[in-house]
């Protein structure tokens, strides 16, 4: 294992532990938080939470097992099990979105008075400043290391932070300016929110499970930097997909028929190494054909 690999697994454990950890310091302060007041947008956050944290004990999981290195069965490796685990995570969510939005119709058939608490406050307080210290720590991890499980995760918590705002927002309007309205709104557009997340994260996990290509604007950089070696002649049948924190690229680069075995492999180690300082962890097979033109 190269010390490159040993960096970019530490990295993604210690973001799954610290997410979990979080979202338990989370549930128990926003739980707490919801007894003093009752609040609907709180219960809304604090259901926000427990999915996060659901979804960080996927994810705890899922990273190692994506970690482990390829075997004679799995050649590949085992990167995809973080998209099987966005997947599901993206489904889940989704059904929590609706069950939530089933909570604001009954509170709306049968309101309840909205109670005032300074703890609470200082509950939701707290709560948005360490979920803003966790994903700040999550998009160093992501950069690093590009996981679609931590990105997932890093989604959820941002919307914690949107959403514990909007949550202080509405706690306040709603018992200060008695329109318990305020409270439901708030809820809802909770809601929609986490729906909308969860859409995200399953499409992107769908399209790797399904291998879709990497974005054109990516297929174009690697063309153009095969094409800087001045004895390429073409480039074509660039195939690419992702796995987890790796890229797979394959293409057939036209070269000047009589060269030598040794002249080609020469030129495709060369194209090789610029593309893998674009992409570090990419597996990539290039096949040399015979170009007979002028």
């Amino acid at each position: 294992m190269k010390c490159s690999d040993f960096s970019d697994a530490f990295l993604l454990k210690s973001a799954t532990i610290a997410a979990v950890s979080v979202a338990a310091l989370l549930i128990i302060g926003k739980a707490y938080a919801y007894r003093l007041t009752g609040s609907l947008s709180i219960e809304a956050s604090l259901i926000d939470s427990l999915l996060d944290g659901f979804v960080s004990i996927i994810n705890f999981f899922a990273v190692r097992q994506a970690l482990t290195p390829a075997d004679d069965d799995h050649r590949f490796g085992h990167g995809k099990v973080e998209a099987l685990a966005g997947l599901f995570q993206s489904l889940f969510i989704a059904g929590s979105s609706l069950w939530l939005l089933k909570e604001v119709i009954l509170r709306i058939t049968s309101p309840e008075i909205v109670v005032f608490s300074a703890a609470a406050v200082g509950v939701m307080i707290a709560a948005t400043v360490l979920t803003l210290i966790l994903v700040l720590w999550q998009r160093y991890v992501i950069k690093r290391t590009n996981s679609i499980a931590i990105t997932a995760d890093s989604l959820h918590y941002q919307t914690d932070i949107a959403t514990n705002i909007g949550v202080l927002l509405s706690f306040f309007l709603s018992v200060f300016c008695n329109t318990p309205i305020i409270d439901w709104i708030v809820a809802v557009l909770i809601a929609i929110y986490i729906f909308k997340t969860s859409y995200e994260i399953g499409k992107r996990s769908f399209d790797i499970l399904m291998d879709r290509e990497l974005p054109n604007t990516i297929a174009d950089q690697i063309k153009a930097l095969a094409w800087q070696h001045p004895s390429v002649r073409g480039v074509h049948d660039l195939r690419t997909r992702s796995s987890g924190r790796h890229t797979f690229i394959q293409m057939h680069l036209d070269l000047d028929a009589d060269l030598t075995l040794r002249d080609s492999h020469e030129i495709s180690e060369d194209i090789e190494q610029k593309v893998i300082t674009m992409f570090p962890d990419a597996d990539i097979i290039i096949h040399q054909d015979p170009h007979y033109g002028k």
